[in-house]
């Protein structure tokens, strides 16, 4: 049997294990997904442990995803965000990956919206939108990053190149206009019914994709949808993120319906 798992802390309310389990039972693998909640200060230890005892693959959330960089050998994508989401432990070296990137790439993929040559905006600049800003540049995109303390939004921009810029929420009407894609990387939506962005500021040449999953419907996506916006909700990101760390582990092509149903269902 392969184990593969989730290291965070907390992990108790991941949607995770059954979204996995339910690939390994769609296509009869022998394996199982597990959670693992190591103080914070023994991460480090849990990683080279879960080496030891032949743990096929993790994935990495809060507050882990930067501590773990000093345990593994990140890829270049992965090094670049500042953060890891997945490891591997299949080859010589444990590898550190980030397929939160991938998770907004296929999402937008994945309800026809083209990303390359594209004029797009991320609201946030911390780990989700650290991911964002990357995955649409590499894809193409000119990234314009809009965050409620600038400095941290400059220094994003400054580590995704030439294709990006900074601005403050202030800015976000003027650099909607003439916007193709909106993602929502803040947490803003999931504890109160509020949006990120004014209502008036969208329009329908957007796609909207709000890394907010519960509830699956908030308010900016309710608003972007009046505007007539195609929307994503922030399940194909959680989806597609394990759908490539799947992928990255088994070699195989992952079930999506089958993970999407099960995921669905728990929320």
């Amino acid at each position: 049997m392969q184990v593969f798992g989730l290291v965070g802390n907390p992990v108790e309310h991941s949607l995770s294990p059954p979204m996995h389990e339910a690939a390994y039972d769609e296509l009869g693998l022998d394996a199982r997904y597990v959670t693992f909640e190591p103080a914070r200060e023994a991460v480090a230890a849990a990683v080279e442990g879960a080496d030891a005892l032949g743990v096929a693959g993790l994935n990495v959330t809060i507050p882990f995803k930067q501590a773990v960089l000093d345990v593994v050998e990140p890829d270049d994508l992965a090094a670049r965000i500042g953060a890891v989401n997945t490891i591997d432990f299949s080859g010589d070296a444990v590898t550190g990956h980030n397929t939160d990137a991938e998770g907004v790439r296929r999402s937008f993929a994945h309800h026809d919206v083209a990303l390359d040559g594209r004029d797009a905006v991320v609201v946030g600049a911390g780990g989700a939108g650290r991911a964002a800003a990357f995955a649409l540049a590499d894809a193409g995109a000119t990234v314009s990053v809009a965050n409620r303390t600038v400095e941290t939004a400059e220094r994003l921009a400054e580590d995704v190149g030439s294709a990006a810029s900074a601005h403050g929420l202030d800015a976000l009407p003027e650099l909607l206009a003439d916007a193709d894609v909106l993602v929502n990387a803040t947490s803003v939506g999931m504890e109160e019914d509020v949006s990120p962005v004014p209502a008036d500021a969208l329009h329908a040449d957007l796609a909207v994709l709000d890394a907010v999953y519960a509830p699956l419907e908030t308010r900016l996506l309710r608003d972007a949808e009046a505007a007539g916006a195609t929307t994503v909700d922030g399940a194909w990101m959680l989806l597609f993120q394990g759908v490539a760390a799947f992928e990255l582990w088994t070699g195989r092509d992952a079930p999506i319906a089958a993970m999407d149903d099960a995921l669905r269902a728990q929320l």
